[in-house]
């Protein structure tokens, strides 16, 4: 695999060609410290995502990591995919640095720049969390919508909130407000999508007045006010008044209108989520997107703010699902899932072992670490995948050994065991069906961090699930944040502001 320098890759990301510079480490690492606008895919994931994330094969990509030794693990695996044109930043992030090139903090930079810019530019209006409360119980009449995903708003909200997820809130919104001079209250977890759910709204024009709520729910708690738990009232149905290259479809209406059909061929992205994640769904700047709906007005709507974020190829589908089925279109229903890139023939590699006894042999769970300390085979020694060949010498010297590799489900773990059996681990072989197979036989299972051989880099935790401190940090340094994701505030502890 070639390489190419600093400045050879800034020119790259500063160019029009397409392209994609994907960072190979573990998340944890990527928080704390990535080139802006580069797209976080471990190592571990690359059969799974990288073929929705690039769609064509032929692009620029560029691998990083810190030190160039997981790029090198990577490329041959894109190399087998198909992918011609894969190149690493030579000597990785240090030597970025090294040549006084900056990085930033966090996840999901650019999206949060952009909500930072929206507020300072259009003046968004604002309401503490205090003052919200003291509203909340005088009485006021008001509309306090959540724009977060469904799942986020069960888990914590703001009390008396709807779920509206921000891609809802433009088709939606007239079937909760009543009147003209009722306020509409948009929230969301920290800052980003409050402002752009309440940009989405003035710019529909209505005369309601339309606030963000400060800092979120995250804001709430800082603020010693409590949230509503388990809430479940979501947003009501829409009614006659409220209605070669790399290639992105991307349906951005709910879970349940997606899953009942939708283009074939099209990802789920729902609209605030779409806004919010950008470099969670897409890799490669200067890709064709196209956005679908039902009538538009959603899609119209991501389209918009994707054109404000500076992406140049950007459109909706006209007339939506309606129109593309009228034409012949194909439809696809449910979630599709598709198999990850050389599963089949990873499991041809390796034999496979039925739930019972295993004989003695070492047991090794590439498993995330979260889903690992849930429930694995008991005494399974657990280690990142995306480092397996540089750690498992540690939990198994000698190659002769037997080993038996686990997961959830059965699927990292036959890539796992067949990298192993590449390593000349001969005695390597899969658990059939993973984990649940195994507690579906009735085989017991140990929980909590047992045996951990490696770091447990590859979850990071949402700033709410780390604490006080964490949640202050965080809103300082998103608040602070330029136009190329630097801030004056450390984002994370031990971490430089500004590296």
């Amino acid at each position: 695999m070639t390489t190419l320098g600093p400045e050879d890759l800034a020119v790259l990301m500063g160019g029009t060609t397409p392209h994609a510079v994907l960072d190979v480490r573990e998340r944890a690492a990527y928080e704390r410290g990535h080139i802006y606008w580069t797209t976080s895919l471990p190592r571990r994931l690359l059969e799974t995502r990288l073929p929705g994330l690039v769609t064509a094969k032929t692009t620029a990509i560029v691998l990083v990591d810190e030190d160039g030794s997981v790029a090198d693990l990577a490329g041959p695996t894109l190399a087998a995919m198909g992918y011609s044109s894969v190149r690493a930043l030579e000597g990785g992030l240090a030597a970025w640095r090294a040549a006084g090139r900056p990085t930033v903090q966090g996840l999901n930079v650019p999206s949060k720049v952009f909500g930072e810019r929206a507020l300072h530019e259009w003046k968004t209006p604002q309401v503490s969390c205090p003052d919200l409360a003291q509203r909340i119980a005088s009485g006021e009449d008001m509309v306090i919508v959540d724009s977060r995903t469904p799942e986020e708003y069960h888990r914590g909200c703001v009390p008396g909130s709807v779920s509206m997820p921000g891609g809802e809130l433009v088709l939606r919104i007239g079937e909760l407000v009543k009147r003209p001079d009722q306020t509409i209250i948009v929230h969301c977890g920290g800052r980003t999508r409050s402002y752009i759910g309440a940009e989405s709204l003035r710019r529909m024009g209505l005369p309601n007045p339309i606030i963000a709520l400060e800092n979120g729910t995250m804001g709430w708690l800082l603020a010693g006010l409590e949230l509503e738990r388990g809430a479940e009232r979501w947003a009501p149905a829409p009614t006659s008044r409220g209605r070669a290259v790399n290639l992105y479809v991307f349906d951005v209406r709910t879970t349940e209108e997606y899953a009942a059909g939708h283009v074939a061929g099209a990802g789920w992205a729902p609209g605030g989520q779409a806004v919010q994640a950008i470099d969670d769904y897409l890799a490669v700047r200067g890709a064709q997107i196209v956005f679908v709906c039902d009538d538009g007005s959603r899609a119209a709507l991501s389209t918009a703010w994707y054109k404000r974020l500076g992406f140049p190829r950007i459109a909706y589908l006209e007339g939506g699902l309606p129109a593309w089925q009228a034409a012949g279109g194909a439809l696809e229903s449910g979630h599709p899932t598709p198999a990850p890139w050389g599963l089949e023939a990873a499991r041809r590699e390796v034999a496979a072992v039925t739930p019972g006894d295993l004989g003695g042999a070492i047991v090794i769970s590439v498993d995330p670490s979260d889903v690992y300390l849930k429930a694995h085979v008991p005494g399974a020694a657990w280690i990142c995948r995306s480092r397996l060949e540089g750690k498992i010498g540690a939990v198994a010297p000698e190659r002769s050994q037997a080993l038996v590799v686990t997961c959830a489900d059965g699927v990292q773990s036959a890539f796992a065991a067949a990298t192993l059996a590449r390593l000349g681990y001969a005695k390597a072989r899969v658990l059939a069906g993973g984990v649940r197979a195994w507690q579906a036989a009735g085989r017991p299972i140990e929980t909590g961090p047992t045996r951990l051989a490696d770091e447990t880099d590859d979850v990071v935790l949402k700033p709410y699930e780390r604490g006080r401190a964490a949640m202050e940090a965080y809103l300082r340094w998103e608040e602070a944040l330029d136009h190329e994701g630097r801030s004056p505030h450390t984002l994370l502890p031990g971490a430089s502001a500004t590296r």
